[in-house]
C-alpha cells in the first residue's frame, strides 16, 4: 500500500483521533519524520499516531521501520519523555540524544523521527462543596490536574466545568474516576462518609482538610468503620504544607500544594523505579516530605474562633452550630464536634477558658 492510498494518513483524521484520545485521557504518542534520505517511502513532515496498545495510524514508512517506531513510541509513553531516533545503516558517529537503529530494509535508506508522547494529566478527586472545596477545584485545574468532584449538594460544582461531578459519596462511583489523589474538603458536611468512601478506593493518597486533632479523631472513626491500617497509611491529615492559612482561599492553596507535592513524589518514585528496573541498581527517592499543614491558623483575628473539639479555626459568622453554656458561646464547624462537646462539656469548657479568657456573654 502506498502513502497516497493509506486510509489513515490524512492530517484531519489524525487530528480528530488525537482530540478524541485527549478527551478520553488516553495515552498515545505522535511521531514525525524530520529527515528522510532516499531510497525511502516516507517524506519529511509525515506523521503517525501510536496508541498505547501499539496500534499505528498514519504513515512514517514501510513495514521495515514501523515496528521500530512502534516500540520506540511505546517506550516513550512508558517514560513520558520524547525521543529522537535514527533508522539507518549509514556509518555515522554517535550523537547525544539520538537513538540509533539499524535499517532492516534492503533499500538502506535513512529516516529520522521525533516521537512526542501525550501523557494524560493526572486525575484528582475532590470531595465536598464547601468554599474550600470549590477553590481547590479551580486551583487544581490551574495546576494541570483533571478534576473530578463529588458532594451531597453539587449545584456549585456543576458550574466549574469539571471532568465529572458525582452526587453523594459512593465508593464504587468514586473508583470510576481512577484518581490517584483524593482531597476530602467536606469540613463537617459528611466527613466520615466521604473519608470512608475515599479510603475504600485504591487512591495512592487521601488528603484531608482538617486540623491535626480532627484528623486523629477521624482516623479513629475510620478504624471503627473497618478501614484497615494499610489504607489509613494513605491518609494525609492535615492536607498539605503549612501556609498559615486563614481564609478558604488560603486553605485551598495549602491543600492543592499538598496535591502537587504528592503528584511529584509519585512521579519521582515511578521514574526511580523505572530506572532501577532498567539498570538493576536500586535508588531511593530524594524528594523530601512536605511539612504538615495545620490548614487553619491558631492565632486568628477577632472574628474567628477555635473549635474546642477539633482545634479548627472557624468564622464565627458562618459557624454551623452555636451552643451557650457557662456564660459562653461555643462555636462548632460540624455536627460531630457539637455531639462530642455535648458528651463531655466540662472537659472542653476548660479548654475554652484557656483560649478565650475574656470571651463572656
Amino acid at each position: 500500500m502506498t502513502p497516497a492510498t493509506h486510509p489513515a494518513i490524512h492530517a484531519d483524521n489524525l487530528i480528530e483521533l488525537e482530540q478524541r484520545l485527549i478527551r478520553n485521557a488516553s495515552l498515545f504518542a505522535v511521531t514525525t519524520v524530520i529527515r528522510a534520505l532516499p531510497p525511502t517511502s516516507t517524506w519529511v513532515g509525515a506523521q503517525a499516531l501510536v496508541e498505547c496498545d501499539g496500534t499505528l495510524h498514519g504513515w512514517i514508512g514501510g513495514g521495515c521501520s514501523r515496528a521500530i517506531v512502534v516500540q520506540a513510541a511505546l517506550e516513550s509513553m512508558r517514560t513520558g519523555q520524547p525521543k529522537l531516533i535514527r533508522i539507518s545503516n549509514a556509518e555515522v558517529p554517535p550523537e547525544a540524544g539520538v537513538e540509533h537503529y539499524a535499517m532492516p530494509c534492503a533499500s538502506n535508506g535513512t529516516i529520522e523521527l521525533f516521537i512526542q508522547p501525550s501523557v494524560p494529566a493526572p486525575a484528582v478527586l475532590i470531595l465536598g462543596s464547601t468554599p474550600v472545596a470549590l477553590e481547590a477545584c479551580v486551583l487544581a485545574q490551574r495546576m494541570g490536574f483533571r478534576v473530578h468532584a463529588a458532594a451531597n449538594v453539587t449545584g456549585a460544582l456543576e458550574l466549574l466545568d469539571l471532568s465529572t461531578v458525582m452526587q453523594g459519596f459512593d465508593a464504587d462511583a468514586l473508583r470510576m474516576s481512577n484518581a490517584q489523589l483524593i482531597l476530602v474538603a467536606t469540613q463537617g458536611d459528611g466527613d466520615e462518609d466521604a473519608l470512608e468512601a475515599a479510603l475504600r478506593t485504591s487512591a495512592a493518597a487521601v488528603l484531608l482538610v482538617a486540623s491535626h486533632r480532627k484528623g486523629l479523631h477521624l482516623r479513629g472513626a475510620m478504624r471503627a468503620r473497618g478501614i484497615a491500617e494499610e489504607r489509613l497509611a494513605a491518609l494525609h491529615a492535615p492536607a498539605g504544607p503549612d501556609v498559615h492559612a486563614c481564609t478558604p482561599q488560603e486553605i485551598a492553596l495549602g491543600a492543592v500544594a499538598g496535591l502537587v507535592t504528592l503528584r511529584r513524589t509519585l512521579e519521582r518514585d515511578k521514574a526511580i523505579s523505572t530506572t532501577s528496573q532498567a539498570t538493576g541498581v536500586e535508588t531511593l527517592p530524594v524528594l523530601p516530605a512536605a511539612p504538615p499543614c495545620e490548614s487553619m491558623a491558631i492565632v486568628e483575628p477577632p472574628t474567628r474562633y477555635v473549635n474546642p473539639v477539633c482545634g479548627m479555626a472557624i468564622d464565627i459568622a458562618s459557624a454551623k452550630h452555636v451552643v451557650e453554656m457557662r456564660g459562653r458561646r461555643v462555636y462548632f464547624c460540624c455536627d460531630g464536634c457539637k455531639l462530642e462537646f455535648e458528651r463531655a462539656p466540662a472537659r472542653y469548657l476548660d479548654i475554652i477558658e484557656e483560649r478565650h479568657p475574656k470571651e463572656v456573654i
